[in-house]
């Protein structure tokens, strides 16, 4: 039977160089649930190294997590990939960490911590996680594919860092599986404005860098359970499944 699932399919970790110290695997879950989210995608920047722990954290919490990255193509576009295992999303992490150049720098951009499912610090990454890889746009949609992945257009909404707002539209053709809005808009308001992209399924995900803003902006999904496969059936729109808009 199809229920009603509340998704935030766009959460950073301490990991992230501009994402809260707060934000523990632990501390995130327990977020989420006093929210009633079911499902959560966990989308450092060019990084999937927290997924595991958040995985880990998650256990008897009856909340799904998806292993995730928020990808920032050659062009600065930040693309959400979702994935059903934590290997496919390494298998991702390790194409962009061969396509990423430069070193953080903390007093700049902030701390990027691995950690495990208590919190415990178990290092920190080195790379320049803020910035750009040097794959273009179309390659990294191919990639997260050939990963078994789901790429989603983040915060097209936002002139920063969003695909509109980088290139001034939507390629056509481009083989996105969803858009995302902000919290700055609802998906109303979003269908209306971005009507010409009609054809793409519109999702809202908090973007959440602080524990506060996890929950700020979901999606709700008409599913059988909280699952990867549930979640890609419902933004193809097969058997059932669907956005509950």
């Amino acid at each position: 039977m199809l229920r009603k699932y509340r998704a935030d399919l766009h959460i950073h970790t301490c990991l992230s160089p501009c994402g809260d110290l707060e934000l523990s695997p632990a501390a995130i879950i327990k977020t989420a649930s006093e929210k009633g989210i079911a499902l959560i995608g966990i989308c450092d920047h060019n990084s999937a190294e927290n997924s595991t722990a958040v995985i880990e954290a998650s256990k008897d919490k009856n909340i799904t997590v998806l292993p995730g990255i928020e990808v920032t193509s050659k062009e600065e576009v930040h693309i959400v990939a979702l994935f059903a295992t934590v290997s496919d999303a390494l298998e991702m992490q390790n194409l962009i960490f061969d396509n990423l150049e430069g070193e953080n720098k903390e007093s700049v951009f902030g701390q990027q911590v691995i950690v495990d499912a208590e919190g415990w610090i178990l290092g920190f990454n080195p790379r320049l996680l803020i910035g750009a890889t040097s794959i273009p746009l179309e390659a990294v949609l191919q990639a997260i594919h050939n990963c078994n992945g789901i790429a989603i257009a983040a915060h097209i909404d936002r002139e920063g860092f969003g695909i509109i707002g980088q290139l001034g539209f939507i390629p056509p053709g481009l083989k996105l599986d969803a858009v995302e809005i902000s919290p700055r808009m609802n998906i109303e308001e979003a269908r209306k404005k971005y009507a010409e992209y009609h054809t793409y399924p519109f999702v809202c995900s908090s973007d959440a860098h602080y524990l506060k803003d996890i929950g700020r902006a979901t999606t709700i999904f008409l599913l059988e359970e909280p699952s990867f496969q549930e979640l890609r059936m419902a933004l193809q729109g097969q058997a059932g499944r669907s956005i509950y808009y």
